[in-house]
């Protein structure tokens, strides 16, 4: 059944496939910053093996929010490794030592290209496709990934 939630479907649509591209990042992203925790390496392993773990926790959470908000507005969510590398804009490789600096720098550097994602989003979900409903919840995962940003940025010297 379509949904019924004053958005048109056009635009639903459109939402949905910008979100879908923001899923594909954060599942990215989640898989770069599990390598990071499984595979860390140096005098600091202890303290950043579990940094890395908290990090890897919220962005589960919000891979799982993005899904949800895909399937609120009536569309499926993509779920495939397929998908998820055919739609992301971040790069799957990682840096070559398995050190924290490297490793924080990458994962730095792809929060901030998310965050640049959805800030360049915010304003036409809510103007152009009128949906005030997803552009409030993306401006929270923006906050969230800049806090997360913020905790990488403290750690390199």
């Amino acid at each position: 059944m379509s949904a019924n939630i004053g958005i048109s479907d056009k635009n639903r649509k459109a939402v949905a496939a910008q979100l879908s591209r923001l899923l594909a990042d954060e599942f990215i992203l989640y898989t770069k910053t599990r390598t990071a925790h499984w595979n860390i390496e140096g005098k600091d392993f202890h303290s950043v093996h579990l940094f890395f773990e908290e990090q890897y926790e919220q962005l589960d959470e919000v891979m799982d929010s993005v899904a949800e908000r895909i399937r609120q507005l009536g569309h499926y969510a993509p779920a495939t490794l397929k998908e998820f590398l055919n739609l992301t804009q971040l790069s799957e490789k990682l840096g070559e030592k398995n050190d924290s600096q490297g490793f924080i720098k990458e994962l730095l550097a792809d929060h901030e290209g998310i965050i640049i994602f959805i800030r360049e989003n915010i304003n036409p979900f809510a103007n152009e496709f009128k949906d005030a409903g997803t552009s409030d919840f993306v401006t929270g995962l923006m906050e969230d990934h800049e806090k997360m940003a913020w905790m990488l940025r403290a750690h390199l010297t």
